[in-house]
Formats: C-alpha cells, structure tokens, sequence
C-alpha cells in the first residue's frame, strides 16, 4: 500500500498547506480539512461527517464550474 501525505498550497501563501484526512475518533468516522492562517502561524480545522463532506464536494463543484477563464 502506497503511504503518501495529499497536502494543498495556499494560492497567496506558498508556505501554506492544507491537508485532507479520514479521521476516526469514538468510533466515528470524519473528513478533517486542517489549514494554516496566512497572517498567523494557528492552523485550524474543519471537520464533517460523510454526508456533509458529500455535500460539500457536490457545492464546491458547482462553484468551480462558475469559475470561468
């Protein structure tokens, strides 16, 4: 099994990254998206549960497909 770390530049902080991960605490399962402020060194997270995270995926891809070039 390949181990490897998916982490995401911040498009105005290069030194920034975020990661996404599957948690599992008390026997529960979340998607955990961890980033670091670009005017602070705090690194915050936002967690949700599988139907959030879908929801989230199917909204975020309905703004990208707004975004035009």
């Amino acid at each position: 099994m390949a181990k490897f770390d998916l982490k995401f530049i911040d498009c105005w902080f290069n030194e920034n990254t975020s990661t996404i991960d599957k948690m599992n605490m008390d026997g529960e399962n979340f998607i955990q998206i961890s980033f670091c402020s670009g005017y602070s060194e705090k690194e915050f997270y936002f967690n949700m549960d599988k139907s959030t995270a879908i929801k989230f995926a199917k909204t975020l891809r309905t703004e990208i497909n707004k975004i035009q070039n």
